[in-house]
């Protein structure tokens, strides 16, 4: 079982950089320099979504990043034969697996585990033997914890938009009924050895609770950031950020 750790880990996705990118076509804004200003302003890694589709993140940028990154990379992708040959040629420090469907705009949900265990199981194994760290992204929900630990996942990380969205929305009973479920969970995942990390959605007003989790050993956070910048720059973003949840962890 993990130890908890004092410091909380912030590992900045850089989805959106490649956003404004393609939005326009050409080369700028580059995600390489992005995540370049990200480990300065005190990132511990720097995570990128490669959907099958490759509406933001290229394999290019995959490429560049696996080439010059100084902090570990995790690739988020699905679990598909594609993205497990370009995840074995370039062997990032971790991969998440995560749900993907060609008509969301963002991710929408955690992966469905328990249904899908002997497929999942087979798929992340080569990835695990190659030395890549295996995180599942899953719903808060004991039944998913529990599948993703039976398949050898090393680490899952726990979805935290219902929790924002209920907060941004002004349900606040139910932003705090989500937030005892992820606290709960956190604990049970947890118990079970697994690393926590958690995301999805988390801002300056709602990522202190989740921070404040002592299972939890990392945050990762991007669309937000990347929001953020657009007003005071990244390195600023990151660096309130990397503030607010040293607070919470202190």
């Amino acid at each position: 079982m993990n130890d908890y750790v004092g410091h909380l880990r912030l590992g900045v996705n850089i989805d959106h950089v490649a956003t404004v990118r393609n939005a326009r076509g050409g080369g700028v804004p580059e995600p390489l320099r992005a995540a370049r200003v990200a480990e300065a302003a005190g990132a511990d890694g720097i995570t990128a979504h490669l959907r099958e589709d490759r509406r933001h993140i290229s394999d290019a940028d995959i490429d560049a990043l696996s080439a010059e990154l100084t902090v570990p990379l995790n690739l988020e992708m699905a679990a598909t034969p594609e993205m497990q040959a370009i995840a074995l040629r370039h062997k990032p420090h971790a991969v998440c697996i995560v749900p993907e469907k060609r008509e969301e705009r963002t991710t929408e949900g955690g992966l469905e585990v328990a249904q899908d265990e002997n497929r999942l199981a087979h798929f992340i194994a080569p990835l695990r033997d190659a030395g890549c760290r295996v995180s599942i992204f899953i719903a808060a929900d004991a039944r998913q914890i529990e599948a993703a630990h039976r398949i050898g996942a090393a680490v899952v990380e726990l979805h935290t938009g219902a929790y924002c969205d209920a907060h941004a929305e002004g349900r606040f009973a139910d932003r705090d009924a989500e937030l005892e479920r992820l606290r709960e969970m956190s604990t049970f995942a947890h118990s079970l050895g697994l690393e926590v990390h958690a995301g999805h959605g988390l801002t300056y007003e709602t990522v202190k609770p989740v921070a404040a989790f002592p299972e939890v050993m990392e945050l990762n956070i991007g669309h937000y950031l990347i929001g953020e910048a657009i007003f005071v720059g990244l390195d600023a973003s990151i660096r309130r950020m990397r503030a607010l949840m040293d607070e919470a962890r202190a």
